[in-house]
Parts: C-alpha cells; sequence; structure tokens
C-alpha cells in the first residue's frame, strides 16, 4: 500500500501525525520516534528493510491491513541511518519534544534535522583523515558561483570559477558528497550523470527562492552577523555571494540549528595557490594509486604521520593547494628545518599530539547539539595537551612555530568546566544519568545521595522483615513494572503477615508489598527520575556553554593541526633523508640525484637510481626523454613533478640538492584509458587533455607529457608530438617548463631546430642478446625502444619475438628518421606568421597547385603506410618550391 493509497480519515491519530508529518518531508525517509525505536511506516519501511536488510513487519492503524513496518533502536541510530545516506537517501529524524509520561493524548513531535550526504556529523562513521564537504553551485552566465562547507569542522569557502573543466577539477579537488545547485546549471556544460555515476556525489536542485539574491545577502548578514556583504569579502563576487547564501540557507533548513560552528568565510583565490587539475592529482597519486585507489603508495602514504585526524586533514589541504608565494612556503620549510634540529621537542610535541581527539569535528557536534558525554570527556582530555603543546611550541624560533604557540589557547575555563562537571567514564546517552561529577551540583548530589542511602534502606529494610517473619529466603526486588516488592517462595507463603499487599502471583511463590516499601519506594523512584533529568539540565548547559566559545575551540584546533603537519613534514624528512629545497623566482628547476618519494620505499633500500633534472626559461625549456620500455621516464618524469609540488608545500624533498621555482600549474598527460561512461576512446582523452593544457599553461607552469600521439596511427601520432613540442617552445604562445618522453625517436631531431629543446635518454648496456636497463639519465636520445625484447621478458611467445625482429629489420632499413630531420630543418626556415592558430586552414595556398591536384588525384586505398610517407615527403618539397 502506497502513501497516495491511503485515506487519512481511517487511520489512527498516531498515524495521522505521522502521514502529515511524510508529506512535509516527501523526498526523505523518515525515523519516527515512537518509544526506545525509531520506526518506519508503508514505503519507507519497505525500502529501508531491503536497503538495510532489516525485518519488515506490520503495525495495525485502523485500516483493513497492517502498515508495513520497520524500526531501529534509537540509540543505535547514527549506524543505520549512516548507511541510508551512503546509499544516497536524505533522512528526516521525527523526535518527540516532551516527555512521554507527562504527555496529554499524543506525544508531541517534530522533525529536528534533515541528514544528507553532505551533512552527516557522526564521528564513528566517517574517515577522520578527509573532510566531508557540501558544494553550492550557482549558475546563470560565466563564471560560476561556488560554496563549499564542511559541517563537522565549520570550514567554508566561496570563489567563482570561469569555466566548466575548471569548476571539474575543483569539484574533483574537494571531492564534495553532495551539490546542490540552481536548474540553470543542468545547462552548464558538466555532465551531472558522470558526477552521480562515476563520482558517486549526490546532485540536487533546489527551486529558485534559495538562489535569490536579496534572500543571500540577508541570511549572510544575518548568519555571520556584519552588516554588509563587503564585510564578508563577496562584494566583487556576485555569483558566489549567490551560491554561498543559498547554501547557508538549505543548512539552516535541514540542521534546524544556527549553525554556531561556520563564522568565517574564506574566499578562494587562483592567484593564491598552485592549481593542480584533476588529471594530475590523478596521475601523480597525490591521494590514491592509480589502479587500486588505494592510500598505500600514493603520496599522502608517504608524507602523512600526523598524530591527529584534524592534521591529517590539514596535510591533505596542504598538498591539494601548494603555496605559490615564496615568503610564505620559506616560513614552512623554516619551522620543518628547526623541527627536524629538534628531534628530541618535536618527538615531544607528537606525544602530546597523540592523545589529542579531533577537536574541529567534536565541536561540530557541540554546535549541532549532538555530542554526548564520552564526546566531552575526548574533548578534555584533548584539552589537556594544549597547555604542554603550546609552551614547547613557544620555544621554538621560527616565525610560524612561534606564531602558531601564540594562537594556541590553553582553555584552562573550559578544561575545568569540563573537568568539574562530567565523570571519567560517562554513559553515552544523555538520558541514563550517571554523567554528572559528584560535588558539581548541590542539588543533584542530594537527589544522589537518597538514591544512595535508598539503597541501604531497602537492605535493612529486607533484612528487618526476614527476621520479623521468619521468611528466610525473602528478597527485595524490583522491575520497571511492580517497581519494588517482596519475593515469597512457595514454601515460604504460610509465614507470610497480613500487612503483606499481594502485587503478583508467580508459579513458584508470590509477590508483596508493604506500606513501608511503599513509602520507600515512592522517595527512591523519584530521586533517580529527578536526578537523571537534572543530570540531562546540567550536561545541556555545559555543552552550550562549550557552544558559546567555539571560536576559540576552533582558532586553537587549526594551530594544533598545523603544528602537527609541520611535525609530521620534519619526521618525514628525517626518516627519508629528505632535504631542504632552495626557492627561486628565476625560473629554474634544478634537481641533483632526484629521488621518487614513493617507489624508494617500495624497493630495497639504496636500489632506487637517483638522477638529475635540469630545467630553465632559456636554452633548457623542454627535455625530449627517449629510451627503453621499462627505463624509467615515467618515473623520472613524476618524481620532477612530486618535488616540485613537494617543495611548494613547505616539505622537504628526496633528493641531494634542490633549487625549484615558483611554478604556477603543474600539468600531466601520462598513461591512456578509454572512458566508456561518456564514449570517448583513448584518443580522444588524451586529445582532450592536451588542448586543456595548451589552452592554459603559461611560462610559469611545468608539463609532464608522456607519448603524446600515440593513441592514433603512427604518422598522425608523430605529427602532433612534433607540434606541440613547437608549441609549447614559443614563448609566444607558452613557453612552459616540459618533460617530454616519446618513443618517436624522430623528435630527437628537434634538438637545435626548436628553440629551449634538449635531448635525454635512459641508459641501457647491452651483452649478446641481453638488455640491461641502467635507469639513468644521460644527454642524447636513444634509437631503439627495445619493445621487442620487453615483450620477451613478458613472455611472448618465441615464434612471435622472431617474427618481430625479421619485420623490425624491414622497417629499420626505411630510414625514416633521416627523412623527418630534413622535414624538421625545413620546418626551421619556414616560420610562420602570428595568425591565430585556429584559424590557419590546411588549405590556406593556391587552390591551382601542383599539389593540390595531386592530392586530389591519389588513390589512398591502395597506398601502403610506406608509400604515404614517401608521398607526404614529396608534396611537402613541391609545397616549399611553390611557396
Amino acid at each position: 500500500m502506497t502513501l497516495n493509497e491511503i485515506d487519512k480519515s481511517k487511520v489512527s491519530p498516531m498515524m495521522q501525525h505521522y502521514l502529515s508529518v511524510k508529506e512535509e518531508y516527501k523526498d526523505c525517509i523518515l525515523f519516527y520516534r515512537l518509544g526506545d525505536f525509531y520506526e518506519m511506516f508503508f514505503d519507507d519501511a519497505v525500502e529501508v528493510s531491503r536497503a538495510l536488510e532489516l525485518t519488515l513487519t506490520g503495525r495495525s492503524c485502523g485500516l483493513e491491513e497492517k502498515a508495513p513496518m520497520c524500526g531501529i533502536p534509537f540509540h543505535a541510530y547514527e549506524t543505520y541511518m549512516t548507511k541510508l545516506v551512503e546509499k544516497g537517501y536524505k533522512v528526516a529524524i521525527c523526535e518527540q519534544l516532551e516527555d512521554p509520561d507527562e504527555a496529554k493524548g499524543i506525544v508531541k513531535r517534530g522533525v529536528i534535522r534533515v541528514v544528507t550526504p553532505g551533512t552527516v556529523t557522526s564521528i564513528s562513521d566517517m574517515d577522520s583523515s578527509v573532510n566531508s564537504y557540501i558544494m553550492s553551485i550557482f549558475y546563470s552566465s560565466y563564471p560560476f558561483g561556488v560554496s563549499i562547507c564542511d559541517v563537522t569542522t565549520g570550514e567554508f569557502f566561496v570563489t567563482e570559477i570561469r569555466d566548466p573543466q575548471s569548476l571539474k577539477d575543483e569539484i574533483m579537488r574537494f571531492a564534495p558528497k553532495e551539490i546542490i545547485c540552481n536548474e540553470a546549471f543542468f545547462m552548464s556544460g558538466i555532465d551531472v550523470e558522470e558526477l552521480r555515476s562515476a563520482l558517486h556525489i549526490q546532485v540536487n536542485s533546489l527551486p529558485g527562492r534559495y538562489f535569490d539574491e536579496d534572500a543571500s545577502v540577508r541570511t549572510l548578514t544575518s548568519h555571520f552577523r556584519v552588516s554588509h556583504v563587503e564585510g564578508l569579502g563577496l562584494n566583487d563576487m556576485p555569483q558566489g555571494l549567490i551560491s554561498s547564501g543559498a547554501l547557508i540557507i538549505y543548512l539552516l533548513e535541514t540542521q534546524k540549528n544556527d549553525l554556531s560552528n561556520i563564522i568565517s568565510v574564506r574566499i578562494l583565490s587562483e592567484n593564491g595557490c598552485m592549481l593542480i587539475d584533476s588529471s594530475t592529482r590523478r596521475n601523480l597519486e597525490l591521494t590514491a594509486t592509480l589502479r587500486e585507489k588505494e592510500k598505500r603508495g600514493s603520496l599522502i602514504w608517504i608524507l602523512d604521520k600526523t598524530k591527529t585526524a584534524m592534521g591529517a586533514r590539514k596535510l591533505r589541504q596542504f598538498m591539494e593547494q601548494p603555496l605559490i608565494d615564496k615568503v610564505k612556503i620559506e616560513e614552512r620549510l623554516d619551522a620543518v628545518e628547526e623541527l627536524c634540529s629538534r628531534i628530541a621537542d618535536r618527538d615531544e610535541i607528537r606525544e602530546y599530539l597523540n592523545t589529542v581527539y579531533d577537536i574541529e569535528r567534536l565541536m561540530g557536534r557541540v554546535a549541532f547539539k549532538t555530542a554526548n558525554p564520552r564526546d566531552l570527556v575526548a574533548l578534555r582530555s584533548s584539552l589537556s595537551m594544549l597547555d604542554p603543546i603550546k609552551t614547547l611550541a613557544s620555544s621554538f624560533d621560527s616565525k610560524l612555530m612561534k606564531r602558531l604557540a601564540d594562537e594556541i589557547d590553553p582553555l584552562e575555563d573550559m578544561y575545568r568546566l569540563i573537568l568539574d562537571s562530567i565523570c571519567d567514564e560517562p554513559p553515552v546517552s544523555i538520558h541514563e544519568g550517571g554523567i554528572i561529577r559528584e560535588g558539581y551540583s548541590k542539588e543533584a548530589d542530594e537527589y544522589r545521595k537518597a538514591k544512595t542511602e535508598g539503597r541501604e534502606w531497602l537492605m535493612q529494610l529486607e533484612s528487618k522483615t526476614r527476621d520479623r517473619t521468619g521468611i528466610k529466603n525473602l528478597r527485595v526486588k524490583f522491575n520497571k513494572v511492580f517497581g519494588y516488592y517482596f519475593e515469597v517462595t512457595n514454601s515460604y507463603l504460610s509465614l507470610v503477615p497480613e500487612d503483606f499487599i499481594r502485587k503478583q502471583t508467580l508459579t513458584g511463590g508470590e509477590r508483596y508489598t508493604t506500606s513501608e516499601l511503599k513509602e520507600m519506594e515512592d522517595k527512591i523512584l523519584n530521586s533517580e527520575e529527578r536526578l537523571t533529568s537534572l543530570e540531562k539540565e546540567l550536561f545541556i548547559s555545559v555543552r552550550d556553554t562549550l557552544s558559546d566559545n567555539i571560536s576559540r575551540l576552533q582558532d586553537t584546533a587549526g594551530a594544533i593541526a598545523y603544528i602537527d603537519v609541520l611535525c609530521s613534514l620534519s619526521y618525514v624528512a628525517e626518516r627519508n633523508s629528505f632535504v631542504r629545497p632552495r626557492i627561486n623566482k628565476k625560473g629554474i628547476i634544478d634537481i641533483k640525484k632526484g629521488r621518487h618519494p614513493v617507489v624508494e620505499r617500495m624497493l630495497k633500500e639504496g636500489a632506487f637510481i637517483a638522477n638529475d633534472v635540469y630545467l630553465d626559461t632559456d636554452n633548457d625549456r623542454i627535455s625530449i626523454i627517449t629510451g627503453p620500455n621499462m627505463a624509467g621516464k615515467s618515473t623520472y618524469m613524476r618524481l620532477t613533478a612530486l618535488i616540485a609540488l613537494m617543495a611548494h608545500m613547505g616539505s622537504f624533498v628526496p633528493c641531494e640538492s634542490a633549487d625549484i621555482c615558483i611554478i604556477d600549474r603543474i600539468f600531466t598527460r601520462v598513461g591512456a584509458s578509454d572512458d566508456l561512461a561518456s564514449g570517448q576512446s583513448t584518443f580522444m582523452v588524451e586529445m582532450t587533455e592536451v588542448a586543456n593544457i595548451l589552452r592554459n599553461a603559461t611560462k610559469n607552469s611545468l608539463l609532464i607529457l608522456d607519448e603524446i600521439g600515440r593513441g592514433t596511427s603512427t604518422y598522425d601520432g608523430l605529427a602532433i608530438a612534433w607540434a606541440v613540442v613547437e608549441y609549447i617552445s614559443d614563448k609566444k604562445k607558452c613557453g612552459a617548463k616540459a618533460l617530454f618522453a616519446t618513443h618517436y625517436h624522430e623528435l630527437t631531431e628537434l634538438e637545435g631546430m626548436v628553440d629551449g629543446t634538449k635531448n635525454y635518454c635512459f641508459a641501457v648496456k647491452e651483452a649478446g642478446d641481453d638488455v640491461v636497463f641502467l635507469r639513468k639519465v644521460v644527454r642524447g636520445g636513444a634509437d631503439r625502444s627495445y619493445g621487442i625484447h620487453v615483450a620477451s621478458l613478458a613472455g611472448v611467445p618465441d615464434v612471435v619475438i622472431k617474427r618481430a625482429q625479421e619485420i623490425a629489420g624491414e622497417l629499420a632499413g626505411s630510414d625514416i628518421t633521416g627523412r623527418v630531420g630534413e622535414m624538421a630543418r625545413a620546418s626551421k626556415r619556414h616560420v610562420p606568421d602570428d595568425l591565430d592558430i585556429n584559424q590557419m586552414s590546411l588549405f590556406d595556398m593556391n587552390h591551382d597547385s601542383d599539389v593540390i591536384t595531386e592530392l586530389k588525384g591519389l588513390n589512398l586505398d591502395m597506398m601502403t603506410p610506406m608509400d604515404a610517407m614517401n608521398t607526404l615527403y614529396n608534396l611537402h618539397r613541391k609545397a616549399m618550391k611553390e611557396d
């Protein structure tokens, strides 16, 4: 039976209320509190029982058929709720708003919170090292307005993004669990279905009222307590303002609290950090490996030796947003260097950090009023470490460490409040009592005394009554239905006195009470109930006091996280023999004996072969790297990018020495894979990434390009690779520094003909039919790829290997390289003007020329690849003469 088929006039009053609430939250699973359970009915019950594999039962509700029902214990609801949210559901929590014992008629209930994928706050059910973001996107025209929030930590970012590709990169960087947007966003050029299916992001469009500019201004100024949006830095960001206003409105409506942990707005600027697109983040394996998608084997696996969850998240932010301000980078490096020089003090700080819990997310739960007594005990334990950490950090000389030490508020008053009020081992629930420490509240102590003495009274009464009646096994017992009672077995029923009042008959005996026992019961039970109620009130008061001081706690948590990251970077540098990089503004990358930080850890100690890298803005802008398969070209290029990125993070780097220039962007084009979901081939994916690189790279960018053009025919691929090298080398068009690995050995002819290009190759040692890869970079170009040798190592049948060697010999005799060299020299002589490359026509020539006439007469179907190359060569010579 569906909700639409229900005659609401025939159902019970409780079910009528359920249906009215469900009508308001149609898009949610409704957790409806009944006693000790959250119940779900009708469609929700069927859906949840299937999703969580719960037993589906039924409940009488006034209809002919029972209402489908399933339920979960209220004390464990967060676990079930999180599982539902992870599956893409939204959950509305309908709670009892009054004590059922005091209610007249139906207990008053109402929705206290709507939980969505981007608003889960349960610490135990989320990855503590990763932020849980919700993103708001507003689109009417470019740029996009984008706001990002982690409700568990209170972080709130706003930016404007110029185009769909850049927005996709930001989505990949923040990896939000949920995106809210306006209807127009679905027509912005972003593939929303890809976000949902490939990235597993829940994308929901909201009504236009959320994206109203006036409403956004009112909401933002009210929430952040400023008179004008200028106070938030949003006056020049109209799209960003609307997206941030929509996000705050959405959070206020779903979380139904004042969002007191979201206290400031941080403006994200493209000029503030190195930009790393989604392809580069994936190819460099910054946070997960390419194949297994696991942390082990990634850069963060090497660098993350943080002791706190806050530090782990901060380190990830360092990695995904490297600095490009030389002063700030040097500040971090100074701090890491000093920590390396004072190992004992650093390790002592790390010991203190080891007992610090996730203060940011604990305060998020405090703000959302979901923090339980054990959360506060964890917070107290963390606060106890602040003073020793501050004292040690203050003893350092580096500017950054001193500044961070100053930002740490020891919070003695908050520590003392929790210590005095909350006992050491409280229950999880605030409804069970046993929360408040003795001595904190006089009234609570009085109730507690009555409860404690009541047990002594009962023991005394039991002993006295046993002596008076002669019933040797008489016991005082308790249950929730009958309260306290005397239990007498059948063998002693003849001794029961007249003042005993029967309460219940059992198979083996009888239960009785007396006026004295009844009087004592009232005192004890009332004191227990009043104590439990009072302890709940006192706990909430303590929690509210913490909430009032949330900004102090957040600032301190931020400083602690930062110190944790610096200690981690220092620890990693010491353990792995990393060195401090020099930072320059001269456009030079000079790495001596560079090592790949991850690969060297995977090998035996000393097995990794270190290599040098040199790039500058003049004669060494592009390194064309050739060499055998499996020689280490990809590793070499990746280590260059990783060392540059680590230096910009403020980390020491794996090499003998490094001088790294400020880099605005790192681009990578590595590997090949089909994007079958969107119908794109290997080559299309490759060319799309190359196009993005060529459009956005600047003279301050670092490009890592591996085997450009391999996804198509040999000659098309060679032509594209050649043209890309020429484009990058042109300072007017690009001028970036690039490492360009290729198996097109013909491209080595470009050294000396294309400005700023140098050849490098990986050395090999041949001994008869055997080849040894030395994995050492040397000047010059390689003339072989040894692909057949690699095929043999891989186990390709000998008959195939032998035939491949025969064919390779025949092809080698055609001397393609020499012809390409002549074409390169001819290309050098013929320099095009500055026409926009996009407007140049393939046939910008006399249409009556001999070249056009010959082209039209060619029978391409009858030509071999070698014939095609020869014909192309002859046509090129004729075209040069005609020109």
